[in-house]
């Protein structure tokens, strides 16, 4: 590490590509949603992902209480779903009460209006010593909106020790 410079490092993290992708949950009565952008396929066989979410997140109890998760894919053009997860929500909102929603084998929303979506048995909980921690989860089903034009957007940072 004594050869690298720090911004070497956060340019070289920067190139790793992410997508946009809004992480859902549903457990008894409550419903939350955050948008992530560092997800990962995992495996092939069984088909898994994981995500890295910062810790802390109000999403995380449910995570927990439920042990599932699904991940919708958000268009480019589509700013409002972007901008409701992205600013945050308060504690007593339902993020999806605007929403046409859907609901996945695990009781997880899915966005109706997502270009994809994976609804996930979250099997692993990692406390990484770190300021993400990492969810696995195995998908249990998808989906693809073949009839979307819609751009998927694929993030690059030019500084890799920002999230943004």
């Amino acid at each position: 590490m004594a050869d690298e410079t720090p911004s070497s490092i956060s340019q070289a993290l920067g190139r790793i590509p992410g997508s946009i992708f809004i992480m859902t949950s549903h457990h008894e009565e409550r419903n939350r949603g955050v948008m992530v952008s560092w997800v990962q396929q995992l495996s092939t066989d069984p088909p898994m992902v994981m995500i890295a979410l910062p810790k802390g997140r109000p999403i995380v109890p449910l995570l927990h209480d439920s042990h599932a998760f699904a991940l919708c894919q958000v268009a480019s053009s589509d700013r409002l779903t972007q901008k409701i997860f992205r600013d945050g929500i308060d504690a007593g909102e339902n993020p999806f009460e605007a929403m046409d929603i859907k609901r996945g084998p695990t009781g997880s929303p899915i966005i109706a209006r997502a270009l994809a979506w994976m609804d996930c048995e979250m099997i692993r909980h990692i406390d990484v010593d770190g300021d993400h921690d990492i969810y696995v989860g195995l998908v249990r089903k998808a989906e693809v909106k073949d009839d979307r034009d819609d751009e998927v957007i694929i993030k690059l940072r030019p500084n890799g020790l920002n999230h943004h």
